[in-house]
């Protein structure tokens, strides 16, 4: 019986796969027999016996591991959905000024985009928190009394105090991001023919009238697919907090196992988190794009 070479590769392909699994988890089974602990979760209830300078919810150093990894947990959406939105705004905004006739500011977002995807963003929350917060003085007053103080301690809105790690990396991500975002913006909108422009055009419809009905429409399945893309690399990169002491789940997570020595269980509980979030991510945008494409064959 000839086997056809695809199912030659495709055997190869199952046995690689197989082998590779067999080869990690022998890996991971001595390394459990070296640390002497062997493999549980039972330490996630002993007390942390640390603090936390950005705690969502009470907490306090003789609560659990579990419930410290729940506040990183809690952390981590909360910059990671802050940045999401922010760095949307910026990246659509830039990448639409840079298919605009302004020619000022198609310049300010052209060296906005070439300056910033030049540096890394390691360099960028550096810069940031002890450059951008860290700098200031120790109690700057706005002209608005109360209600919005912005100092070295972070911002404070109506008794509302966000921490200077967190503005930072709030910035730091939204800004790197929307850099790229404006690109995938500003490509998915010269993927529609020019003749487009010239039919809305001769309709008698404004460009920003058709930018906004026509075009962008269009140009959204596009730009979806690379929006996404952006959307997981910024949840990733969210991990960079560690850098500037923001207590996300990495950064906890890393603590923890620097006083536990659990670093496989906590490799886990990282890597099943990130997991979870960036499903989330992309599966609620393919949602997004499902519908726009079903509204599309509808209309």
């Amino acid at each position: 019986m000839k086997i056809s070479s695809e199912k030659l590769i495709q055997l190869f392909t199952i046995l690689l796969i197989i082998s590779l699994t067999c080869i990690l988890i022998n890996n991971l089974i001595i390394n459990i027999n070296r640390t002497g602990l062997g493999f549980n979760f039972k330490w996630l209830f002993q007390p942390a016996g640390f603090a936390l300078a950005d705690a969502p919810l009470s907490y306090s150093p003789s609560d659990s591991y579990a419930w410290a990894l729940f506040m990183g947990w809690i952390n981590s959406l909360k910059i990671i959905t802050g940045s999401l939105l922010l760095a949307t705004f910026i990246g659509v905004f830039v990448g639409l000024a840079r298919v605009g006739k302004n020619k000022l500011l198609n310049l300010v977002s052209a060296t906005y985009i070439t300056l910033i995807r030049q540096i890394p963003l390691l360099l960028q929350l550096l810069f940031w928190y002890f450059v951008g917060f860290l700098g200031l003085k120790t109690n700057v007053i706005s002209p608005f009394g109360n209600i919005f103080r912005i100092s070295n301690q972070g911002l404070n809105i109506y008794g509302l105090q966000i921490s200077p790690e967190f503005l930072a990396l709030l910035i730091g991500l939204s800004v790197f991001t929307g850099a790229y975002i404006a690109e995938v913006v500003r490509g998915g909108i010269n993927s529609v023919p020019l003749g487009q422009w010239e039919a809305f055009r001769s309709l008698g419809l404004s460009d920003r009238t058709g930018l906004y009905t026509v075009i962008i429409p269009q140009a959204l399945p596009a730009i979806l697919p690379g929006l996404t893309s952006q959307y997981l690399n910024l949840a990733k990169n969210s991990t960079l907090a560690i850098a500037i002491g923001f207590a996300d789940i990495y950064a906890i997570n890393d603590t923890i196992i620097t006083q536990t020595g659990r670093s496989i269980e906590g490799f886990i509980i990282l890597l099943l988190s990130f997991l979870f979030l960036n499903l989330i991510i992309s599966y609620g945008m393919e949602f997004f794009n499902s519908s726009i494409l079903n509204s599309r064959k509808n209309y």
